[in-house]
């Protein structure tokens, strides 16, 4: 689901959530851990206070305070950052309580095998983004690379569709949202809202390189209550073979093991 090296909307939108937080301490400091948690290698003071659009002397009293909390550690002789293991201390606890990857795995690896594409669990946080927490590959030659963790913006691609077919949201707050999307073959609003109700009849929704040009991605809701969607399962895939192998037939695969999930997080 990622384009490529490329900055990335989460880069783009970094430093104007710093700037527009009533928070900004905390802010920045969530900047700053997600910042380190999607860079291959560690970084140095003045390269993540550039990114972040941050004062260096302000950046690196965050990085001081998040290394005393052993949240993010710190090489002398490189003078670079990286995270620490104390963020798995948090992470163990959010796995503890949150049981849908476990429960989604087998699913996405039984239709990534099926289907030859690449899968994600992904949770749904309000109308404000997405969180891959489940990945699955096929092993095929060609792969699409998404991390657990990554994020997205909630209304891209086919995942945002589902949240706008399933979720309790007025046409001006999905418009608002929709406006601030970057996709390779953006559509129009218009056509956007078609696409949303037609994902309302069929249960399951398709991006066919709207998204990302040329990869096609289908996604279907999952629910741990009544209300909104939770979750979402995700496929994504090479246009050209989905549609060999019947984009219909990896939709259908994954409104059923939504089904089963649903039924299973809400007790029944």
């Amino acid at each position: 689901m990622t384009k490529s090296p490329q900055k990335t909307p989460l880069d783009r939108s970094l430093a104007a959530t710093v700037k527009e937080s009533k928070a900004p301490a905390i802010s920045r400091a969530a900047a700053v851990l997600r910042l380190l948690g999607k860079s291959d290698t560690p970084l140095g003071l003045q390269g993540i206070a550039r990114e972040l659009g941050l004062v260096p002397s302000t950046c690196l009293y965050v990085l001081r305070a998040l290394v005393a909390e052993e949240l993010v550690s710190f090489d002398p002789d490189t003078k670079r950052y990286a995270l620490e293991a104390g963020i798995l201390t948090l992470a163990r606890q959010w796995l503890r309580r949150n049981q849908f990857p476990d429960q989604a795995q087998p699913v996405l690896d039984r239709i990534a095998q099926d289907f030859g594409v690449t899968m994600l669990g992904v949770q749904i946080v309000g109308l404000d983004h997405i969180i891959a927490v489940a990945v699955s590959r096929s092993g095929n030659n060609i792969q699409l690379s998404t991390q657990v963790g990554s994020r997205f913006p909630a209304l891209i691609s086919a995942t945002g569709r589902c949240i706008a077919a399933y979720g309790d949201y007025s046409d001006g707050e999905l418009e608002a949202r929709f406006h601030t999307l970057r996709w390779d073959q953006p559509p129009t609003f218009e056509a956007w809202r078609q696409q949303v109700a037609e994902t309302r009849l069929q249960g399951f929704s398709v991006d066919d390189s709207s998204y990302i040009a040329g990869v096609t991605v289908i996604a279907a809701p999952v629910w741990k209550r009544s209300g909104n969607p939770s979750h979402a399962l995700v496929a994504i895939g090479i246009s050209s073979t989905l549609k060999r192998g019947g984009i219909a037939a990896v939709g259908e695969a994954l409104l059923s093991g939504a089904r089963d999930l649903s039924g299973d997080m809400m007790g029944g």
